[in-house]
């Protein structure tokens, strides 16, 4: 069982699918929480959690104070998981999206309630199951390069497993940190 590490619901936990997820282990995410520490503040950030699973990491970044977390996740029964987790850690700013990431990402419109242009995430943190082919995920960043769903200062995380092909970025976006925790690679990037 994973749990919330810092800030309002310290100690939490939080429950995973039964199958299909892989949940960011505790390591990695006290190591990417650390590292964003050094780079932004995140008391009123909004987060975009794509592959979101259990939601563990939009749920950690609202208890440590982000404003709104956005977590979008494809399968139902993760979804289910999702919500019962952000009802049983009860903060503010949880938005769970039950979609495919690609779907959510190719509204030509700007994220928002109701669909209302707004300055876009702060922070997205991607975590696509490990199988996913490299190729899968370039739309994706992409999509992201797209005006409106980044803030100017936004920082972009992604997971990948940590045996795998270095992360290539869109030109859009360039490499400020990359970092390993066991299996996982955090890699962390920034708009040019």
């Amino acid at each position: 069982m994973t749990r919330i590490i810092a800030g309002l619901a310290r100690g939490r936990r939080l429950s995973v699918a039964a199958s299909g997820t892989r949940p960011t282990s505790d390591r990695a995410r006290e190591g990417l929480f650390n590292s964003l520490q050094t780079m932004m503040d995140l008391d009123g950030v909004r987060i975009l959690d794509l592959y979101a699973g259990s939601g563990a990491i939009g749920l950690e970044a609202l208890s440590r104070g982000a404003a709104q977390a956005t977590m979008v996740e494809r399968t139902r029964a993760a979804a289910q998981v999702l919500r019962a987790n952000v009802a049983a850690v009860g903060l503010p700013g949880a938005e769970v999206v039950e979609q495919p990431v690609e779907l959510y990402l190719s509204s030509s419109i700007s994220p928002g309630p109701e669909q209302q242009p707004r300055s876009g995430f702060d922070l997205v943190v991607a975590d696509p199951p490990y199988a996913m082919p490299r190729g899968d995920l370039d739309p994706v960043l992409a999509a992201l390069c797209r005006p409106g769903w980044l803030s100017p200062d936004a920082i972009v995380v992604v997971e990948r497993s940590a045996r795998g092909p270095a992360l290539v970025w869109p030109p859009a976006l360039e490499q400020i940190k990359a970092k390993r925790y066991g299996e996982a690679a955090l890699w962390y990037g920034q708009q040019r």
